[in-house]
């Protein structure tokens, strides 16, 4: 079965990760700041770079090579999650990560963390074309891994239209990594499954029983 799951704030702790850099480069009386920036990773890389030189006097295409490079460094894997994973391969799953980003940043951090090896594949939004939510990207990373996106299969995230609501677009069952935040009740939509972080999820979704269908 397919089992598409997002990179960021999914598979690894992407605020963490952002927060220990901004830290250790500016030190911690200012790392609310730089997190308001960042914008959790949605606002464009380049325009994070112009804010920081312009507040910091800092050489901003420097700041944007350490905004794309330094941070994968802070990038640690859940042991957890890696446990979770194995789980959800033996139990015949397909793990697809399916992310925004660009090609060589994305794949620095699967090779970091070692996600690489513990995935099927991935597909990248700059390398296939396009963007969660859009049904195509979805539609590629299921072709790339060979299975189809059926009714049993999954797409795992932490944004509620990104990822769920692109999951929900497509066919799939969701779930939802909720990081201590609540449904957000004006979309028409919800989630199969909800939990806390990524490993407490793959989990979830191991233990349910695979829809049945005809009559």
């Amino acid at each position: 079965m397919l089992l598409l799951i997002d990179l960021d704030n999914t598979l690894v702790d992407r605020t963490a990760a952002f927060k220990s850099w901004a830290e250790s480069r500016f030190g911690r009386s200012q790392v609310a700041w730089l997190v308001d920036a960042d914008g959790n990773g949605y606002v464009p890389r380049e325009a994070v770079a112009a804010r920081i030189a312009a507040r910091f006097g800092v050489d901003e295409q420097e700041i944007l090579n350490d905004l794309r490079a330094g941070m994968v460094d802070n990038l640690r894997l859940d042991p957890a999650v890696a446990t979770a994973l194995v789980a959800a391969r033996d139990a015949g799953y397909v793990p697809v990560v399916v992310t925004n980003g660009t090609v060589a940043q994305q794949e620095a951090k699967l090779r970091r963390t070692g996600l690489d090896r513990l995935v099927a594949g991935w597909t990248i939004s700059e390398g296939a074309g396009y963007r969660k939510p859009d049904r195509r990207i979805f539609e590629a990373a299921a072709a790339a891994a060979g299975r189809p996106l059926a009714a049993a299969g999954w797409m795992l995230g932490d944004h509620e239209e990104n990822d769920v609501g692109g999951g929900v677009t497509v066919g799939l069952r969701t779930g939802w990594v909720a990081l201590g935040r609540e449904w957000p009740a004006h979309l028409g939509y919800r989630p199969t499954v909800v939990a806390e972080s990524c490993a407490d999820l793959l989990e979830a979704v191991i233990r349910l029983p695979a829809p049945k269908f005809g009559g």
